[in-house]
């Protein structure tokens, strides 16, 4: 079988990009079983509860669902169980400072295989209140709606 090449999205989590301000992002690499990978490949999996925790030095990854695979048998995985992120010892202990002292959270953002593997983008975030959502929602009409009257305007239509 041929090695596989670029990148495939599996899930994105929109929600967080929302709910938060993104402030630095990192790519990780995940400890999956071989079910997980298989249901994965399927392009099955959930963010929206992720969150990630860092402890005794290590990150790992809690409340991402990825459902069991459908073929598997006695060794299939659980679907919420928590799985070890790959970073760094450096970016371990610079995430978990940032953590520490300005009171951010690290979020899931994105879970993608690059070249065959399993990757995740997660981030730090600081939460926003629900005056940035909505200034943060006016901000992107208004410029919408400016971006729609100048090509109405540049292919002659009257306003």
């Amino acid at each position: 079988m041929a090695k596989e090449q670029g990148t495939k999205m599996i899930a994105q989590n929109k929600k967080a990009r929302h709910d938060y301000a993104i402030e630095d992002t990192y790519e990780a690499g995940l400890v999956l079983m071989g079910t997980e990978v298989k249901s994965l490949r399927e392009g099955r999996a959930s963010l929206v509860d992720g969150f990630i925790d860092i402890d005794r030095g290590e990150a790992w990854l809690h409340g991402v669902h990825i459902p069991e695979y459908l073929q598997g048998t006695w060794t299939n995985h659980s679907a919420r169980r928590k799985r070890k992120l790959l970073l760094h010892k450096a970016e371990i202990d610079k995430i978990e400072r940032r953590v520490a002292e300005k009171g951010l959270t690290v979020v899931p953002l994105a879970l993608y295989f690059v070249n065959g593997r399993a990757k995740i983008e997660i981030a730090t975030a600081r939460g926003k209140k629900s005056w940035d959502k909505r200034q943060a929602i006016a901000e992107r009409t208004a410029k919408r709606e400016t971006e729609i009257a100048v090509g109405r305007r540049l292919k002659g239509h009257a306003d």
